[in-house]
């Protein structure tokens, strides 16, 4: 095992991902119209943190390929979530916005993947093309928290943009970079340790914001508040 503490720690991100999508499973209804959205970020999560896992377990050319692809779908998938949550693209009258907003994201990655794969093998362009990505959803969620808040001033509102704030202060980490401690522990892994527990808050936001819909219109015999 190449890097031990990088393996651990994506490990524990995918169980993040993992319980925290049980969680969400367990107690909002089947029909809650975010949930099939929320179980396919639950799923980019943990096959990200798996082929995390296996890159830093054994550094082949396959592995740090399946690490990048899966961190970038994952990246964009959150992109994708965000305006959906935010905007409610999920709504029926909204249905055509969605499929549009869906298939530019599709167009998106495919054309990520195929640069990557069959042009040049870019880390640079790798790491700005997420960067930027990531920086796009965490502007959204932050304006979303603000907006939230103003109108509820409730902490709970305030969850998205505390934790895109955690997360933003945690790549410093990825940017700064020191000798490994025992010959395992680097920035790097450290990285890694720091996502954790954004990961187990941002289910609670889900639910938490999850249940605030209930209660309102009735929707397939569960009730639902926009």
């Amino acid at each position: 095992m190449a890097e031990p503490f990088s393996v651990l720690f994506s490990i524990l991100n995918g169980y993040a991902h993992y319980s925290g999508l049980r969680g969400l499973q367990r107690e909002l209804p089947r029909n809650y119209p975010l949930m099939p959205f929320y179980r396919l970020f639950g799923y980019f999560g943990m096959g990200c943190w798996f082929w995390s896992a296996m890159f830093h377990t054994r550094d082949f050319v396959f592995t740090e390929r399946m690490d990048y692809f899966a961190a970038g779908a994952s990246v964009l998938y959150g992109m994708y979530l965000a305006p959906v949550r935010v905007y409610r693209l999920y709504k029926p009258a909204q249905k055509r916005t969605l499929r549009l907003w869906t298939l530019t994201c599709c167009a998106a990655y495919a054309a990520h993947f195929y640069y990557l794969q069959f042009i040049k093998w870019d880390y640079t362009y790798n790491m700005a093309a997420n960067v930027v990505v990531g920086a796009l959803q965490n502007g959204l969620w932050t304006y979303f928290s603000i907006k939230q808040y103003n109108q509820k001033r409730s902490l709970w509102a305030a969850g998205p943009g505390l934790i895109v704030t955690w997360l933003v202060m945690a790549m410093s980490l990825e940017l700064l970079d020191f000798p490994p401690v025992l010959q395992s522990i680097d920035a790097h892994s450290l990285w890694h340790a720091a996502t954790i527990f954004p990961a187990y808050m941002w289910y609670k936001f889900l639910l938490a914001d999850g249940k605030r819909h209930v209660g309102g219109a009735v929707v397939g015999g569960s009730r639902f508040k926009e």
